[in-house]
């Protein structure tokens, strides 16, 4: 905190540092100034947050300074000590925004309470702008997410609309003379590549620039907005472009939409758009018409961006290739742990997809969906009841896998599906041959008898080997030691149990091999963060 002492005796200056204990009310800097101009002067160069003035000045006198102060520091606190009794000169300090008013000569014990009373009040008031600004910053900053989720449940269920008209009205302008409409659906999934991986991390930030793109673009130069665009929230967190005004120039509106986002992130997107709707009423088959004309796309259009629904023709059958042809041969190939036949394999099957003229989102994820069960079959099938050690990788949401200018890239496929299939195949071999290491065995005997008393050493015991190399060997091979491993299948045993209400805790306690219902409510909590009777009631709920 800063002060200033303006008085153009010096002795007065030197009173007034003397009596206020500075440090001890978190002012660390004083200035002085012999008169009101050099004091304004100081003031524009440095804020001060506490002020002391005498009246009688020359140059500037202190009525005049009162007033300056106001409009270079209007939040500074100004305590006038005047050795003139005048009540004119009382009412334009209080006027101005004077604090306090002392008289000459100065009393310390005055002089300290009207500081503190200042600095209490400047410290107040300083915490009272710091949360008002912390409000504006929240409702700044939750507005957005608000309209987004306004207009999520409006396209959800139009008919929630009446509720929001007069809100809509006052913040898009958007009056009863709008009756009809279009939508547009922004698909991420075909995003450069290249953004993709930059931008991972920071996904929310690529939908608030996206959507101030599409905004910018329906309200630039316009008397009235043309639309709105905003983040859908009931599926995948997509973006909308609602049009409400000149639908007639739509599609002209929409490339240059496309043009600023790939000015913008060097990437282009592909825009699903419907037909023209009733507004409010049509906005859900508005919604529905717009992606299903991107779900339709072709994926191999190297041009097309702007893709507009059209109704589907009767008899029009989807594409027939299925990835049952191929199954079997790409079994057999990770079976043989041969990357070379893996590799060989699924080039049959892209080949094949390679043929084809057309291939929208449906068919890809439809190929995503058998590959995934296939995949489920045949880990069930090599695998058996040892799945959890095997811990094979999954695979995420089904992405477009995509090249550097956001087009679907067969290359980079068949590269995804080689590589899942070489992974599973590696985990396949690593599986058979620890098959026959004593750790796994031990492993093997501890899932069998994880009900009973068992104990390190009679673990020992049964494999002849040492408490302390079993320790070691299977804390190197699990990466836990084999309590926390006993302790772990346990629980996840108990887990199930919990679900059959019949079964009491303690039955349920000594069927997982704890006598001590205590204790194993102890180590379930500690285990899974709740006790086993919250955990059932959660699973209940």
């Amino acid at each position: 905190m800063i002060a200033l002492i303006v008085d153009d005796e010096k002795h007065v200056r030197e009173a007034i540092k003397l009596l206020v204990p500075w440090k001890e009310l978190g002012i660390h800097t004083v200035m002085e100034a012999q008169d009101g101009a050099e004091a304004v002067e100081l003031l524009q160069e440095q804020t001060a947050q506490l002020i002391f003035t005498d009246m009688m000045m020359p140059l500037m006198d202190g009525k005049e300074l009162l007033v300056s102060v106001r409009k270079i520091a209007p939040d500074a606190k100004t305590i006038v000590i005047s050795g003139h009794d005048d009540f004119e000169l009382v009412r334009h300090t209080m006027k101005h925004g004077g604090a306090d008013y002392i008289l000459k000569p100065i009393d310390a014990q005055q002089l300290k309470e009207t500081v503190q009373k200042a600095v209490f009040e400047l410290k107040q008031e300083q915490e009272e702008r710091l949360l008002q600004q912390a409000r504006e910053m929240e409702v700044n900053q939750l507005r957005p997410v608000y309209w987004d989720t306004i207009w999520s449940n409006l396209v959800s269920e139009p008919a929630g609309y009446d509720k929001h008209a007069k809100e809509i009205v006052d913040e898009y302008g958007f009056d009863p003379s709008i009756t009809e409409c279009r939508l547009a659906v922004l698909s991420l999934d075909t995003i450069n590549g290249k953004l993709k991986d930059r931008f991972w991390s920071q996904w929310d930030l690529v939908y608030f620039s996206l959507m101030n793109v599409c905004n910018e673009v329906l309200t630039e130069q316009q008397p009235a907005r043309l639309g709105i665009a905003f983040r859908y929230w009931n599926s995948d967190n997509e973006i909308v472009l609602l049009l409400v005004r000149e639908l007639g120039r739509s599609d002209q509106l929409l490339q240059t939409v496309q043009q600023c986002i790939k000015s913008t992130f060097q990437s282009s997107l592909d825009i699903g758009v419907s037909g023209t709707l009733a507004y409010p009423d049509g906005l859900k088959n508005a919604y529905a018409e717009a992606k299903q004309a991107l779900r339709r796309r072709n994926l191999l259009e190297k041009q097309k961006r702007i893709h507009v629904y059209q109704p589907e023709e009767p008899g029009t059958l989807p594409t027939s290739l299925s990835i049952d042809g191929y199954a079997e041969m790409i079994r057999l190939a990770v079976r043989s742990g041969s990357e070379e036949q893996i590799s060989k394999a699924v080039s049959e099957w892209m080949a094949a997809v390679r043929k084809l003229g057309s291939i929208d989102l449906e068919q890809l994820e439809l190929w995503w969906h058998q590959y995934k069960a296939y995949k489920s079959r045949w880990i069930v099938e090599w695998f058996g009841d040892q799945q959890q050690l095997v811990q094979p990788r999954e695979e995420a949401e089904f992405q477009v896998p995509t090249d550097n200018e956001g087009r679907l890239a067969l290359d980079l496929w068949e590269q995804q599906l080689t590589r899942s299939l070489s992974e599973l195949s590696k985990q396949m071999l690593k599986l058979q041959q620890q098959d026959s290491n004593v750790m796994f065995e031990i492993a093997k005997y501890i899932s069998n008898h994880y009900h009973e008393d068992i104990s390190l050493q009679e673990i020992a015991n049964h494999f002849y080997l040492s408490r302390e190399y079993i320790s070691r060997k299977f804390k190197q091979e699990f990466g836990e030691n084999l309590s926390d491993y006993l302790s772990r299948i346990r629980m996840d045993k108990a887990k199930l149990l919990l679900l059959n209400p019949h079964l009491r805790i303690a039955q349920i306690a000594s069927m997982v091999g704890y006598e001590d219902e205590k204790y194993f409510s102890k180590v379930f909590k500690k285990t899974t963060g709740v006790t086993p009777n919250e955990y059932r009631k959660g699973r209940e709920a």
